[in-house]
């Protein structure tokens, strides 16, 4: 809830970006738009072309349509807790920085007027269909918060990589609650997506907007070489040799891009603060 003040930064720029048009201010869009809202008598200074010619020969007096723009601007965030996103060397866990990139997302969605709901891969499921407003961005915090508390709280497992369950399902849980038209917002590192995520997640882009925001950890990207010592919760003890570092992801950004997904990468050590700016470049897309 606290990240709210951030989220309002930088709206007006998304705003300018999405009318099309240079200048330094931009207003509401006017115009005839595409869905009918109201009949009502013509005043000084209304568009003639505007006027309904049914009404004004049943009255006998001027009457004009009003239209509004045909938009219904929901999106569903879909937040994954599995085990192995409860991970971090810096600042917080990648499942903490995922959960407070969405709510950056949601907040600006919601303060443009759109609609917001929530999906969540962990061992508490929750899901919210879209609502608009403060309420319906408190009970998306609430409902993230008991998500992964209980994701926090749910017995360890020796290898989390093996027990996480596959995303293909939480995917359809969240299309689920999208209408026609609607945007989902995936947040996760996709470490074990499961067997046919790719083709899931592709047959899903053809028939809804997709975005994908990839969290990652420094220390996997650009892990310090030398012996790691590591403890299992079964009591195991060991040490791994940890050599060359991995390549910064950019080769699985370019691999979802392909399927039509806009896509970013979300460094956990930035902190909210640089995060926000990677959500305003991700709103104007939505």
């Amino acid at each position: 809830m606290g990240l709210r003040h951030l989220a309002r930064r930088g709206a007006g720029a998304t705003r300018q970006g999405r009318s099309g048009l240079p200048g330094g201010i931009v207003t509401r869009r006017r115009g005839r738009g595409t869905e009918p809202d109201d009949v009502r008598p013509w005043a000084e200074g209304d568009d003639v072309r505007h006027i309904d010619r049914n009404a004004t020969a049943r009255t006998g007096t001027l009457h004009v349509r009003t239209h509004h723009e045909e938009r219904d601007r929901a999106v569903v965030l879909l937040a994954d807790f599995r085990p192995s996103m409860l991970f971090g060397t810096r600042r917080a866990l990648r499942s903490v920085a995922a959960a407070e990139a969405l709510v950056l997302l949601g907040w600006r969605i919601a303060g443009d007027g759109g609609r917001v709901g929530l999906c969540v891969a962990g061992a508490e499921p929750v899901a919210l269909p879209p609502r608009g407003g403060g309420r319906g961005m408190a009970a998306l915090c609430q409902g993230l918060a008991r998500a992964h508390a209980s994701a926090l709280a749910a017995p360890l497992h020796a290898d989390p990589l093996h027990a996480d369950a596959p995303l293909g399902p939480v995917l359809e849980r969240a299309r689920a609650l999208l209408p026609a038209g609607g945007h989902l917002v995936l947040a996760s590192a996709l470490d074990a997506p499961g067997e046919g995520f790719s083709d899931s997640l592709a047959v899903l882009a053809e028939r809804i907007s997709v975005s994908l925001i990839l969290v990652s950890d420094a220390f996997e990207r650009a892990a310090p070489p030398g012996l790691y010592p590591y403890a299992t919760p079964d009591g195991r003890r060991g040490t791994v040799r940890i050599g060359r570092a991995r390549p910064v992801p950019e080769d699985r950004l370019a691999a979802y891009a392909r399927l039509g997904l806009a896509s970013l990468r979300l460094d956990t050590e930035l902190g909210p603060d640089g995060f926000a700016p990677l959500m305003e470049r991700l709103d104007a897309v939505l």
